[in-house]
């Protein structure tokens, strides 16, 4: 048609999907690989805090809203899961839960409240109040300069 043969043209036809394996696009970590690389050393805060901010965070729920926080600690810190397997191993099978984004977490956590991740995981990790506090000034420096 006008002077050339479409037939032989490579690829995918014009508008068509393109081909899967070509050009994969590369899976963020997850929260949970986020946790393993932070505790370990191969990831730094402001990468751990950045994966943190977009993932989704899983948080058992009592009767009322809000967060269910434990008080039998220094501070009170929230329990608060990298995934649903994670919660069910601490809370129980039929837990109710909320999930939510760690940015939402460093919004919604109460003042002078700290928050444990993965509480009976291999990698558990503890944020006292203190490192809300700084990874609320971290995002809140990211977002506004």
């Amino acid at each position: 048609m006008y002077g050339y043969d479409q037939t032989s043209h490579p690829g995918p036809p014009p508008g068509a999907a393109p081909m899967p394996g070509v050009y994969p696009e590369p899976s963020p970590p997850s929260l949970a690989d986020a946790v393993r690389a932070f505790t370990t050393g191969s990831l730094s805060a402001e990468d751990f805090q950045a994966i943190f901010s977009t993932s989704k965070v899983y948080c058992p729920r009592g009767e009322n809203p809000g967060f269910l926080a434990l008080h039998d600690t220094q501070q009170p810190v929230i329990p608060m899961f990298t995934s649903l397997k994670e919660l069910r191993r601490y809370a129980g099978k039929e837990s109710k839960y909320f999930v939510i984004t760690g940015a939402e977490v460093l919004d919604l956590l109460p003042t002078g409240y700290g928050f444990v991740l993965d509480i009976d995981g291999q990698h558990r990790m503890v944020f006292d109040a203190k490192a809300v506090e700084q990874m609320v000034e971290f995002t809140m420096r990211r977002m506004y300069g």
